[in-house]
């Protein structure tokens, strides 16, 4: 290459330079800018550094603004001092960088460089200075210090003994809270509106700045309740039985926990926090309403709640069933009840009807229907411990057994009562009559209440005699009909029983049924019974009959006492209504025997011929047959054996041993003086002696 190629080389070169620092003067801008971060956090008391740098000129004027308030002007490079408004914090360096010097924290803030150059206009840039202390003592406070759940709000404030908070945050159990509208975060504060139960916690405020991170916890008790009682019976039953035992318990969420209180028939039973009232052997008297009042004392809140207790208890007894006849014993009135209990029964009669009573029931059949003649109804008792029932059975008037009774009145009359009853169900109302007249009520009669005796009084029994009395038993569902005839003083049947050895004896007697008797005279032939101690009886007075006793019209028996075994007597006994003597019974005789009697020498007189007769037709039947046996003998006969036969007819001993001659009987029949009059009245069955005995010895 030429010298002057390199030559115009290095001049293009040069001229190129030349014109491009040459526009760049003439289209320069000026500039500034921060030299490091334009946030800067430093601590109180510390020294720091707003550090800049400029461009488009070499020696601008610089003014720093605190927001819209110049602090320091200065132009760099100058040897002027600079205008500083605090000198003490504020200082300026050679670059126009702000330092400050153990900044206090009012000098947080904005800070703006703004840079002038004649014939180039303003540049500015913006630093943010931050001033901060750490964060001391953090505590949080509640407003107000009582919160109840309802209340319209509680406010929770931090406050500390130093410290610059760069940013607050609340927490509650450990979550952060966010503005809502239950909650609002404030100024160093955290709103909790229309608080409740659920705000119960533990709240933190943390708090930070670039040198401190700081927390601190309070407590919030949100007091609540009583909310609606809960109240129930232990165990749990729809009704307890008189006599067992129970709790009642009672039950409502609350901050701090409600006292509860019973309350009964306006009496407190108790107060305890835990709500139970124990029962045991509770009566009928305690089953009502429990009324459970729950009070909070904080938050003076009050509430109640009632429980039903029902003690029921079973009727005394068991139900009893019932029916009469009503509407002039033409209805039929079936009643059941069943007394006492709680709640009483419900009664019922379902197969005659589908009503129902309570406690007692009763009901009303119009007319009676044969149907119901013998048919049994049931009452069905129902109660809530237990169930019963009862029956009854309706029947028309079964045969009348009249009976008679006679006394004698203090007027001296004879009072002969016929008693009239029937079975029946209902009982039968009696009508009589005389004859054919009604017997009303009257001197000489009178008709009991029940109209089931009818009471006769008359001084002469043969007026008892003459009439026919006649009563009419009937109820609804039928009647009976029976005539009765009186009859004089009689003896039906006698018997006399002695003791272990005779010295004492029992004499039983028996009157029928209609018989008017108002006394009895025991009377006595042979030796008196006394005779021993006071001499020889006279035999005239020894063979007659003589009263020793006199019994009442209501005796049928009596004892005999001091009777020597070794003497023959008699003994009987003669009815009597008043003055008028009936017959008098058999004898009986007590003691040895005294000989034959009268009958039994006839008797034997009697059998004599008759014996003599018995022996002649014998001896013809012999003769007889000895003839007959001689006539075949007489016919061809083949050889057999022959063997005597000998034939011996003999006949029982059927007269009686009668070795008991004094009368001796065998001991009484105690069953037979259970029957009836009637029945006892009836004679012994007669001795029938057993038929001959043939006897036959073959030899």
């Amino acid at each position: 290459m030429t010298r002057f190629g390199v030559f115009g080389r290095v001049r293009s070169i040069f001229l190129a330079t030349f014109l491009t620092f040459s526009f760049q003067g003439a289209y320069c801008e000026l500039g500034v800018s921060p030299a490091g971060p334009s946030l800067v956090n430093t601590k109180a008391g510390s020294n720091v550094t707003l550090a800049v740098r400029f461009s488009g000129a070499l020696d601008p004027a610089v003014t720093w603004f605190k927001g819209n308030l110049p602090v320091v002007t200065w132009t760099v490079g100058s040897s002027a001092a600079p205008d500083i408004s605090h000198r003490e914090v504020l200082r300026i360096e050679s670059d126009g960088s702000l330092t400050f010097v153990n900044v206090p924290l009012n000098y947080t803030g904005i800070y703006t460089i703004e840079i002038t150059k004649s014939g180039m206009g303003k540049a500015a840039t913006s630093f943010t200075l931050g001033v901060f202390e750490t964060i001391e003592n953090l505590e949080v406070s509640m407003q107000p210090s009582f919160v109840k759940e309802g209340t319209e709000q509680f406010t929770l404030r931090y406050k500390m003994s130093q410290g610059v908070v760069e940013q607050q945050m609340w927490f509650f159990n450990g979550r952060e809270i966010e503005t809502s509208l239950h909650f609002s975060i404030k100024q160093s504060s955290l709103v909790v509106f229309s608080p409740n139960r659920n705000d119960t916690g533990q709240y933190t405020a943390l708090l930070t700045n670039p040198f401190s991170r700081v927390r601190a916890h309070f407590n919030v008790t949100v007091r609540y309740g009583p909310d609606e009682p809960v109240v129930k019976a232990l165990p749990a039953q729809p009704f307890y039985v008189s006599g067992d035992s129970l709790s009642l318990r009672c039950q409502a969420e609350g901050f701090p926990q409600p006292i509860a209180e019973w309350v009964f028939g306006g009496e407190t039973l108790s107060q305890s926090t835990d709500g139970v009232l124990n029962r045991t052997n509770i009566q009928t008297s305690q089953g009502g309403i429990y009324t459970c009042r729950m009070f909070n004392e904080e938050t003076e809140e009050k509430r109640q709640k009632n429980i039903t207790l029902s003690v029921y208890e079973m009727p005394s007894s068991s139900p009893k069933c019932s029916v009469h006849s009503v509407n002039g014993n033409v209805d039929l009135l079936y009643g059941c009840q069943w007394q006492g209990g709680t709640p009483k029964a419900t009664l019922s009669f379902p197969d005659l009807s589908s009503g129902s009573g309570v406690g007692n029931f009763s009901l009303v059949l119009q007319p009676a229907s044969a149907d119901l003649n013998g048919k049994t109804v049931i009452c069905m008792a129902v109660h809530p411990v237990q169930s019963k029932q009862c029956n009854i059975t309706a029947r028309s008037p079964r045969e009348l057994l009249p009976a008679v009774r006679t006394t004698v009145d203090s007027e001296g009359k004879i009072v002969v009562a016929i008693l009239c009853v029937s079975e029946a169900s209902p009982e039968a109302v009696v009508s009589w009559s005389e004859g054919s007249k009604d017997v009303t009520n009257s001197t000489s009669y009178q008709i009991s209440n029940d109209t089931t005796q009818l009471n006769i009084r008359h001084y002469n029994v043969s007026n008892f005699l003459l009439q026919n009395y006649t009563c009419i038993c009937r109820n609804p569902l039928g009647s009976q009909r029976r005539e009765i005839q009186l009859q004089g003083p009689l003896i039906s049947h006698s018997s006399v029983f002695p003791n272990e050895d005779g010295t004492i004896i029992t004499l039983t007697w028996e009157v029928p049924p209609r018989s008017v008797v108002t006394g009895f005279d025991i009377q006595l032939k042979g030796p008196d019974l006394n005779q021993n101690r006071i001499g020889i009886q006279n035999r005239s007075t020894s063979n007659k009959y003589r009263t020793i006793q006199q019994k009442p019209g209501s005796a049928r028996s009596t004892d005999i006492f001091i009777i020597d075994p070794s003497k023959t007597r008699f003994f009987r006994v003669v009815p009597r209504a008043l003055m008028t003597v009936g017959e008098p019974s058999e004898s009986h005789r007590r003691g040895p025997a005294q000989g034959l009697s009268g009958p039994a020498i006839a008797g034997i007189a009697a059998g004599i011929p008759c014996s003599l007769l018995f022996l002649l037709l014998v001896g013809a039947l012999i003769y007889l047959c000895v003839y007959c046996n001689k006539n075949q003998s007489r016919q061809t006969r083949y050889p057999v054996s022959r063997a005597v036969e000998k034939t011996i007819t003999t006949q029982s001993d059927l007269t009686p041993h009668n070795l008991l001659t004094g009368e001796l009987k065998s001991p009484p029949d105690y069953n037979r003086l259970h029957q009836t009059p009637s029945e006892r009245s009836v004679a012994l069955p007669t001795f029938v002696p057993p038929p001959p005995v043939r006897v036959a010895t073959t030899v």
